[in-house]
């Protein structure tokens, strides 16, 4: 995966507020930061695709940030 996507992945996730992050049950959660980068930032099918599989291995990470703030 691009590096620049991922630095802005985490750059949205820093930015969210984390109360939100951490109402979201896990889909939710995945759906709401996927719909939020695209909408910043286009990407084709397959750059979402893979980006959906990363979001999902790192749920308990982004969590866990929230939690932390």
């Amino acid at each position: 995966m691009n590096p620049q996507i991922l630095r802005h992945l985490w750059s949205l996730v820093d930015r969210s507020q984390s109360s939100h992050l951490l109402a979201l049950d896990d889909n939710s959660l995945v759906c709401w930061l996927l719909d939020q980068f695209i909408g910043q930032q286009p990407i084709n099918q397959t750059e979402t695709d893979q980006l959906y599989c990363y979001i999902r291995a790192k749920i308990p990470l982004i969590r866990d940030l929230a939690q932390g703030r």
